[in-house]
């Protein structure tokens, strides 16, 4: 179970969507694919899924090249694309019968069943698809994906329109899938991501800036971190910039102040000795974990400067 992306390019007319993009994903594991609009996302997954070829580079799904072995990699990746596609004028089981006759698979009947039962489409599996609610057409996306039980799971925007207790249950079969196979997950919604995937890749204008374990990404992205403090009494902005280590300080409110520490290293001895030169004590400091909104913000907004 591998996808592995060597220098890919897509160009579409003078527009390059990608600039020589690379990364591998092996084994079972759930991979977060995020980047803002038109950073070319979904022009990296349809390559994935052999819907458009690269204009350059190669892409490999379990060893199996994109380009040279197209239906060989079909059959072994489940797709959930953006703007899910469904037949609405056919019934629940009969949609899933006819996408799993498709791929030729055994014992249809039981794995309908099974699949529904999975992704929770049980109350509403007599109706046709478009008697559902978006909601539970996106629930008939995720089955018709995983009907053929694929190696390679690729899902573009999988809980696009559930509600809060939905959620909940899908990114807990994400979660669940992901101990089996490698599901690879585009998203705009940054809590699904810190929820469910252990690894992000962050693209932005055709580029790869981050990729690493999320909990890494989340303690900064340049090694730093933040402190909350809150002191007994006012203290400027100046007087916390000159202590070493310091990138940044921003008043929350009253005496609280968040800290951006430039390093790794822990300063908050320092911080302490500063105050007291201030005539002031600190009366509690913790270190906070940046929130991958945050990072993501700081990523494709600086690149894009």
């Amino acid at each position: 179970m591998s996808i592995i992306a060597t220098e890919v390019v897509k160009v579409y007319g003078k527009q390059h969507a990608l600039n020589g993009v690379s990364f591998s994903i092996t084994g079972s594991d759930v991979v977060g694919f995020l980047g803002p609009n038109g950073a070319g996302k979904s022009t990296m997954m349809k390559i994935i899924t052999c819907f458009i070829p690269p204009t350059s580079g190669s892409v490999t799904v379990c060893g199996l090249d994109v380009m040279k072995q197209s239906i060989e990699v079909r059959r072994l990746i489940g797709y959930l694309p953006e703007h899910n596609p469904l037949y609405l004028d056919m019934y629940v089981r009969e949609y899933l019968h006819f996408i799993g006759e498709i791929y030729k698979v055994p014992q249809l009947k039981k794995r309908i069943e099974s699949m529904i039962e999975m992704v929770g489409l049980g109350p509403e599996a007599h109706k046709k698809v478009e008697a559902l609610s978006k909601g539970y057409r996106q629930r008939v996306g995720l089955a018709q994906a995983m009907i053929h039980d694929p190696k390679v799971l690729i899902l573009d925007e999988p809980t696009s329109g559930l509600d809060p207790n939905q959620l909940v249950e899908i990114r807990a079969l994400i979660k669940e899938i992901g101990k089996e196979k490698t599901v690879m997950l585009s998203t705009h919604i940054m809590q699904e991501v810190e929820a469910i995937c252990n690894r992000t890749i962050i693209i932005n204008k055709g580029n790869i800036v981050a990729d690493g374990p999320t909990s890494e990404l989340r303690s900064g992205t340049s090694g730093g971190y933040e402190l909350l403090v809150e002191f007994t009494g006012a203290i400027s902005r100046n007087a916390l910039l000159k202590v070493k280590g310091v990138a940044d300080a921003t008043n929350e409110s009253g005496h609280i102040w968040i800290i951006r520490c430039a390093t790794s290293d822990d300063i908050r001895k320092d911080i302490s000795e500063m105050a007291l030169k201030e005539n002031v004590a600190v009366i509690t400091m913790s270190r906070r974990e940046q929130r991958l909104e945050e990072i993501f913000k700081e990523l494709t907004t600086r690149i894009a400067k």
